[in-house]
């Protein structure tokens, strides 16, 4: 045992330095215990993670839990001698507590490059301003957090990953947050308040993931944007009296997105953009286009000339996956006449796999299918998943009636 040990004394100190990286801190602190040559090695490693795995709090007195956890992060810091580049707090017996101020202060005076903060309990914490002076910082994750930056905060220059979970701000800090930080390329957006309007403006933004209640998107200076996967919990409606004098959402939303690759349409969104007029296809085609997935009401005219419109506007997709919600079809009138003006036209010459989930069997589903089969001259599969048992045989009938215009074209039927 001692050889061994010998043996891993002798490392050099960047590769001790790796390995107590990989160690929840409980543990990397341990070592200290080795011998006189591990006493301090934890206390430069660059990476300071206080999760879970950090101290197994085992009181059921929440005062003692909080209390141990805020001892053993004090300690960490006290002690720590070196850069710390990482710092992550995610405790679930943690609350929004006045400590944490003083551990964002203590980090502002460093070099942090990474801050990741999970409040998982309790109201929204506030964020003391002195977060907003991490010059360093390139990633920013924050969960459970109010942000309300100093007047005189000019952004994060070095930024390029921005995740907001649960998070409150205004619209206009909302705004120059996004505005402010150049390098940003990635950015998630979750379940926030405080503002409603979307305003993306990012000249080096590559990916875009939101899911929220929100009034209104667009996107400026965003040439760069690759992968969109964007959710609208509320759903809207669309009063063709109201909606007909306003612009298209559909064409606002595409403008400035010309080399996008990805694109994932969640919950109501499909609603959103189906807003006012919509053409028949998008001005310029999504020529970059390869994978899309929109949840849709197949019941929904609206929602289907929107997807209609996007996938006629996209032919070198690969891949296609379409989601319905067939709980909002029970109540209305099945529609039909959708999906039949483009058919033997070829529109997919690189589609290789269709996904349709949670479809119930209805005229318009049967009509989209029908569709990407004869529009679709190299697919090689296509599953259906209906979202009930019921009418599947029925189902299956119809599917194995369809033209396909690929010969090699596997329809496989899921059972839900």
């Amino acid at each position: 045992m001692d050889t061994e040990l010998d043996r891993i004394s002798s490392l050099p100190g960047h590769v001790l330095d790796q390995i107590l990286s990989v160690l929840p801190i409980r543990d990397a602190v341990r070592t200290s215990a080795l011998s006189r040559k591990w006493r301090y090695q934890w206390s430069q490693i660059p990476h300071l993670v206080f999760d879970t795995q950090c101290a197994s709090i085992t009181s059921q007195d929440q005062t003692i839990a909080k209390n141990n956890l805020v001892n053993i992060i004090d300690n960490v810091l006290l002690l720590h001698n070196g850069p710390i580049y990482k710092f992550k707090l995610s405790h679930r017996d943690l609350l929004g507590v006045s400590d944490i101020d003083r551990w964002i202060l203590h980090l502002s005076r460093g070099s942090t490059k990474e801050f990741v903060l999970e409040i998982w309990k309790g109201q929204r914490y506030k964020l003391p301003s002195c977060l907003f002076s991490f010059e360093n910082l390139t990633h920013l994750e924050l969960f459970n957090c109010l942000l309300k930056p100093p007047s005189a905060f000019k952004g994060f220059r070095n930024l390029k990953s921005l995740d907001l979970q649960h998070v409150t701000l205004a619209q206009e800090v909302f705004e120059n947050l996004i505005s402010s930080c150049a390098l940003l390329e990635r950015l998630t957006l979750m379940n926030f308040d405080g503002f409603t309007h979307l305003k993306i403006n990012a000249p080096n933004l590559q990916f875009f993931d939101i899911g929220g209640i929100f009034d209104d998107v667009s996107f400026h200076n965003t040439s760069l944007l690759t992968l969109v996967s964007i959710g609208l919990y509320a759903n809207v409606k669309n009063d063709r009296h109201v909606s007909r004098g306003s612009s298209s959402k559909l064409l606002r939303f595409f403008v400035n997105l010309p080399h996008l690759r990805r694109l994932e349409i969640q919950s109501y969104f499909i609603k959103y953009l189906a807003i006012s007029k919509v053409p028949s296809r998008l001005p310029k085609p999504c020529m970059d286009l390869n994978y899309i997935s929109i949840r849709i009401n197949f019941n929904d005219f609206e929602e289907n000339s929107a997807a209609l419109c996007i996938l006629k506007s996209c032919p070198n997709l690969q891949e296609i996956e379409m989601l319905g919600r067939p709980e909002e079809q029970a109540d209305v009138e099945p529609q039909t006449g959708f999906w039949g003006d483009d058919q033997w036209k070829c529109l997919f010459g690189q589609l290789r796999l269709v996904k349709i989930v949670g479809i119930s069997g209805i005229r318009s589903e049967l009509d989209c299918i029908k569709f990407l089969l004869s529009n679709s001259p190299v697919l090689e599969q296509m599953t259906v998943k209906p979202a009930s048992i019921e009418g599947g045989w029925e189902l299956v009938k119809e599917l194995l009636r369809f033209r396909r215009a690929s010969i090699q074209a596997e329809v496989i039927y899921l059972e839900p």
